[in-house]
């Protein structure tokens, strides 16, 4: 599915492109630049229809706004009207594709759309974007630049080009339905839709009827015939969340699709093949659920023939910085704030946090932070964190400020490290717990003090 963020005025126009354009496209319409940049900038759209023409916004205010857009990793599609055409070029310079005029056919703004959309995905390249020292720091909407990000972004490109199925598996709040949509859209049916399902959501007696959809009269209150959820999803991908919840009888219905490869409607006994890749999500561990007789083991050996594991935002924290910052650009952008930065003692705090609730949690905060926010930059205050003061206090006293910024921020990490290897008398394996961090990256931290040892002794 190709989501397109649609900025114009022109009613007609809107009316036009959200219901004409071909099944693949999905069309949010906008009205003014800073919605069609919060668009952009969140990653809910892929794709930017710019419209030059404006009654409320001078041209060069409008161009300025649009420069950020072409500026990101997605494409854009310029709407010109023969006076503007040479304003529209400035864009186009700088990747816009275009010019366009209101008066090309549907057929022309189609091919402009899935050109635009072509040349944003060379641009990106397989893997989203790559920084300076060659680590991959973007992945479909997903942002990191830790080890366990880059062998994440490498496991999902891996398996992005083949048919296999996919479990999906991490704590809630970390990036499973982003995962799902980075493999179906690194994939060869990007274009077909991408059909998200959480099975906790659906009512147990509704499920099978919302999965392989239903004829006319098949059950009390139906009114007419309608496409389930596998259908819908055609040759694209369905995701289904939270499969731990399905009850026994879903399972076993669940079950059969995999191994038939088929399904029917309710009330129908005319076989549609199943031509979707099915990806599954879960917070819960089905393996101890299989141990208890909760969830099927045929099923689960069916659906766990790929596993990712999402790592909760703990075990990864060298990645907080940049998800808040890009978090902050965002609800900066989406509520018309003149918030551009963190302050050191924020970020302190933010590092800090344990985050039960992950990278959803620190959205929340860096959106909520952004609202409340007087000045230009979030401060300690403006998060309202749940911290313990004492244990804060007592790590900040003794923190040395010399040194740059980042050096700081390295510096504090590892003597939390090395004061929890302490509290628990030299077992690395407790004091990772104890932090809630991997032991892997508790070894990171201390590499890094053997380093800066080495060089204060050199």
């Amino acid at each position: 599915m190709i989501r397109i963020g649609l900025c114009s005025e022109d009613r007609t126009l809107r009316l036009l492109l959200s219901t004409a354009l071909p099944k693949d496209f999905q069309v949010l319409e906008v009205f003014d630049t800073n919605s069609i940049t919060s668009l952009v900038m969140s990653g809910d759209c892929n794709l930017a229809i710019l419209d030059l023409a404006s009654d409320h916004e001078p041209l060069q205010d409008r161009i300025q706004s649009f420069r950020r857009i072409t500026d990101s990793d997605a494409g854009s599609v310029v709407l010109a009207d023969d006076a503007d055409v040479p304003a529209a070029l400035e864009l186009i310079k700088l990747g816009a594709v275009g010019p366009c005029r209101r008066t090309s056919s549907l057929r022309e703004i189609e091919a402009l759309l899935r050109k635009a959309y072509e040349n944003a995905a060379q641009k990106r390249g397989p893997m989203g974007g790559i920084d300076s020292i060659g680590r991959v720091h973007r992945c479909g909407r997903m942002i990191g630049s830790s080890p366990e990000m880059q062998q994440l972004f490498s496991l999902v490109n891996s398996v992005a080009n083949i048919s296999a199925t996919v479990l999906v598996s991490g704590e809630s709040g970390t990036g499973k339905e982003l995962i799902a949509r980075a493999i179906h859209e690194l994939g060869p049916n990007s274009r077909c839709p991408f059909v998200p399902v959480s099975a906790g959501a659906i009512p147990e007696t509704l499920l099978e009827a919302e999965l392989f959809g239903h004829e006319k009269g098949a059950f009390t209150g139906t009114v007419g015939a309608r496409k389930g959820y596998l259908e819908e999803a055609g040759c694209g991908t369905l995701f289904l969340d939270e499969i731990g919840d399905l009850n026994a009888h879903a399972q076993v219905t669940l079950l059969r699709v995999l191994q038939q490869r088929e399904f029917n409607r309710l009330g129908s006994s005319r076989l549609i093949p199943l031509r979707a890749r099915l990806i599954f999500a879960t917070h819960k561990n089905l393996a101890d659920l299989v141990e208890r007789g909760e969830f099927r083991e045929d099923l689960y050996y069916r659906i766990n023939v790929v596993a990712i594991r999402t790592p909760a935002l703990r075990e990864h924290p060298e990645d907080i910085q940049e998800l808040a910052e890009h978090y902050l650009r965002v609800y900066s952008q989406m509520y018309q704030r003149h918030v551009t930065s963190i302050e050191p003692d924020a970020l302190l705090m933010l590092l800090e946090h344990r985050w039960p609730g992950n990278v959803r949690e620190l959205e929340n905060i860096i959106q909520r932070a952004s609202i409340h926010a007087t000045g230009k930059s979030i401060r300690a205050e403006d998060l309202r964190l749940d911290v313990q003061p004492q244990r804060a206090a007592a790590s900040i006293e003794n923190f040395s400020l010399e040194g740059s910024f980042e050096q700081r921020i390295r510096d504090y990490k590892i003597k939390l490290a090395e004061s929890a290897i302490l509290e628990n008398m030299g077992n690395k394996s407790q004091a990772a717990r104890s932090l809630q961090i991997s032991r892997a990256y508790l070894h990171r931290l201390l590499r890094l003090a053997e380093v800066a040892d080495i060089g204060a002794e050199e």
